[in-house]
Order: structure tokens, then C-alpha cells, then sequence
């Protein structure tokens, strides 16, 4: 007799198609429960969580003490036959066939009771396989690719800038130094003022990488290492950059919600409804307003700085989408920001604040174009004018206006997932005490 044809292996996401039909599925043991002469086990395979069942006539008899001795995250790879169920995860269930234990795993550290946030971030190469931990992750994925689809089809290049930099983006104070073959060189807070050599070139770019900040924070916004996309405009003024980063975000929410609304919704429980909300136009508003704002709510807050995450979230409590608070003081912004040609003490920047205390997710603002302006800045801010010759030559050089902002992916994540601290919007992160897993 010619041999039985060996099952397809398809994953959980693509079961449905398979339906009636024998294949093979490979993954790990979420759960196990047993009925009787019926057994139940819960699988998972990166792709989604499928229910099997087995009864003791349905599989061989060692198959069926194989499912009565599994235990969670041992590897297994089973066949069956499976059958749309509605009441089953992910609309389908899967007869079994057969089973096959790959591996044993005993004493899984992370079960089912609670356990605190310091014991889960240990174990952080474990806790992913969590089902919300999954969630989380598969946000973050579909909001790369939104984001890069977004500026890949409105006609920004993508070209990489350095993680080594021999100066600072915003000056050497939350910068990581270290020894480049006896040079000092400092990790990378933005590529933003490679953007801008790169601009000059192509016209709309855009970087995207890690960038490191050695703020010595433990705030639930700040993460030492994060995802940062930033894109920058050749001839983009102020107001034309605000346009952009408002129809950025909402295609960012709108592809999210598309791909992954149903599990925020029903695993995060996040409620979604806060996020539909968010359609433009966002209200813009001169930091004067801010302040003028906070004053008169009763928060102590110094005219002239900066805000605190308790002034981001009183400024938009009242809010259902995110604000653009533009105008800031000049003395508190960066170095290469422009000032505003009526009030120079104010420049032309900006910050996209997220309501429901998420607070600042874009800042950035316009360049300052003129040569003049950009070296008397640049020895008002002490830096070392050696390590910026290069850029100085931008303005040398067929100097032009133009703008750019960067958007934090791990803030964006937090604020789709409804996250209360941003160390689970990134598989493995860095904060002031944490450098493991």
C-alpha cells in the first residue's frame, strides 16, 4: 500500500481554511485540563491560541496519557482535524489525532497567581509568552509597520544615521559616553541632525532606530534605551509640520485599531472607544496658553520651563485627543531650534501631548536655517564647535528652512495598549536599574 500522506503543518492564524481537514500544528502548552475520559488542551504557537480535544477513542491510548502528564510550555507537536466553533479561541477547534512531547517542561517560574512587576521584569524571556505580553508585542509590530508604510508611500527615504557620534544632539548631559579607539564618542539620542545632511539630499527622510538618553529617571515614561522614528522635511515650515504629525498619528491609531483592535480590547481591555475618539483636527495651543492654563488650575508650575508629567496630564485631562502645545521658550529647547521672527524668546517648536496622563509623544519644531544665528547658539550652549563643523556647513551650503519631529514607539505603544509604564511596550528594556535579561 502507498504510504499515508503526511499531514500539512500550517499555523493557528491560517486553521480555518484547513478546516475538515487532517494537519499538524507545532507549539507550546498554555493549559491542560481534563474530563474524564476527555482532555482538553489549550495551544499556542506565536500565531494565536487554539482549544484541542481529545477523547480516550480519538487518540492512541500512550497519545492520551502524553495530554494527562503535559504541563505548561512544554513543547508538543500534535495533528487533528479542526472544526469551526464559535464559543472555541479564535473561532476553531481541533480534534485531535495525535501527540507528540518534544520537550518536558517542569516548573515553569511564572504560573497563574500574581506575581510582582520586579519578578516578572527577571524573567522577561518567559513573561512574553504571556497572552497580554503577546498583545503588546504584536501592537508594537503593527505600529512600525504603520508607521514606515505611512512615510514610505508619502515619499520619505529612509537612511540610517549613526549610533556612535562624536557630539550631542542636545548636549552631553543624559548622554552615555564611551571610548572610541581613544576618542570620546557618545551613543546616540537622535539622528535628527543627520536628518537634516540627508534632507539636503533627498528632500523628505527619515530615521529609525534605537537612541540611548542616561537620564537618571524611573519615571513610568522613561526607558535609558528606545525606538525612535524621525522624520525630517527639506522647506517644511512650523505649521505644515504639525499638519503632518497629526495625520501621521491618526494613521498609526486607524492601522493599529484595523490589525489589533479586538485584542486591545479583549485581552488588554483597554477600551478602545478612547481611541476611535481620536480624529483631527488635534486643538493646537502657544505654551503662553499652557502656562496661563496650569496657573489657573492651581499647579505650581514656573513660568519658563519645561513641563513635568503632572502638567502634561492637567493640560490634557479634558481632552479626548492629543494636543500640539507649540511656542515654547527658546532658552529651554535645543540649541539648532528657530526662533519665532515676532518673539524670539519663543521657537518655533512643538509638542504632541496624548490625553489620559500619557502626556508627550512627538516633539519637534523648525531649524534654525541662518549660519550666523546657529554658531552664536551654538557657543551659547558651551558645545564643542570642532564636533559641529559638519554641521555648520548644512547652512554654508545652499542653507534652506526646514522641520522635523520625532515620534517615541515605546510612548506611542503604551498610549494604543493603555500600558502603565512604558518597560512593557519593548521585549527586553533598559531602565536606570535594569540591564537583564
Amino acid at each position: 500500500m502507498p504510504p499515508m500522506p503526511k499531514a500539512p503543518v500550517v499555523y493557528i492564524k491560517d486553521l480555518k481554511a484547513h478546516a475538515g481537514t487532517l494537519v499538524e500544528l507545532r507549539g507550546w502548552v498554555y493549559n491542560t485540563r481534563s474530563g474524564g475520559k476527555i482532555r482538553f488542551l489549550i495551544l499556542r504557537d506565536g500565531t494565536g491560541y487554539l482549544q484541542c480535544v481529545a477523547s480516550a477513542s480519538d487518540v492512541p491510548a500512550a497519545d492520551f496519557e502524553t495530554l494527562g502528564a503535559l504541563t505548561q510550555e512544554s513543547s508538543v507537536i500534535v495533528t487533528g482535524t479542526p472544526r469551526e466553533d464559535k464559543r472555541a479561541p479564535g473561532g476553531v477547534e481541533l480534534t485531535l489525532a495525535s501527540v507528540h512531547e518534544v520537550q518536558h517542561a517542569e516548573g515553569f517560574p511564572i504560573t497563574p497567581k500574581e506575581h510582582s512587576s520586579s519578578f516578572l521584569l527577571d524573567h522577561r524571556h518567559l513573561w512574553l509568552r504571556s497572552k497580554k505580553q503577546h498583545v503588546v508585542l504584536l501592537v508594537r509590530h503593527h505600529t512600525i509597520k504603520a508607521i514606515r508604510d505611512y512615510l514610505n508611500s508619502n515619499g520619505f527615504i529612509n537612511l540610517d544615521t549613526p549610533i556612535f557620534t562624536p557630539n550631542a544632539c542636545e548636549g552631553t548631559s543624559t548622554l552615555f559616553e564611551t571610548d572610541y579607539f581613544g576618542d570620546k564618542a557618545y551613543l546616540t539620542q537622535s539622528g535628527q541632525l543627520y536628518n537634516e545632511a540627508t534632507a539636503a539630499a533627498f528632500g523628505k527622510v527619515y530615521c529609525f532606530g534605537p537612541t540611548f538618553r542616561a537620564e537618571k529617571s524611573k519615571t513610568r515614561r522613561h526607558l535609558t534605551e528606545f525606538w525612535m522614528v524621525e522624520p525630517e522635511v527639506a522647506f517644511m515650515r512650523l505649521d505644515e509640520l504639525i499638519d503632518l504629525e497629526e495625520d501621521f498619528f491618526c494613521y498609526i491609531i486607524a492601522r493599529v485599531l484595523e490589525t489589533c483592535g479586538t485584542e486591545i480590547r479583549d485581552v488588554l481591555e483597554r477600551d478602545i472607544s478612547k481611541l476611535e475618539a481620536v480624529k483631527k483636527p488635534f486643538p493646537r495651543i502657544h505654551y503662553k496658553e499652557a502656562a496661563k492654563f496650569l496657573l489657573e488650575k492651581g499647579v505650581p508650575f514656573e513660568v519658563g520651563g519645561d513641563f513635568g508629567g503632572t502638567d502634561e496630564t492637567v493640560l490634557t485631562e479634558t481632552q479626548t485627543t492629543p494636543i500640539f502645545v507649540h511656542h515654547y521658550p527658546t532658552q529651554i529647547k535645543a540649541f539648532y531650534m528657530e526662533p519665532d521672527p515676532v518673539e524670539p524668546e519663543y521657537c518655533l517648536s512643538v509638542d504632541m501631548l496624548a490625553p489620559e496622563g500619557y502626556g508627550e509623544v512627538i516633539g519637534g519644531g523648525e531649524r534654525t536655517a541662518n549660519l550666523d544665528l546657529l554658531e552664536r547658539r551654538i557657543q551659547e550652549h558651551n558645545l564643542p564647535r570642532a564636533a559641529y563643523e559638519w554641521y555648520l556647513d548644512l547652512r554654508k551650503y545652499g542653507t534652506f528652512p526646514h522641520s522635523g519631529f520625532g515620534l517615541g514607539v515605546e510612548r506611542t505603544v503604551s498610549y494604543l495598549c493603555g500600558l502603565s509604564h512604558l518597560r512593557e511596550a519593548i521585549p527586553f528594556p533598559r531602565m536606570l536599574n535594569r540591564l537583564s535579561p
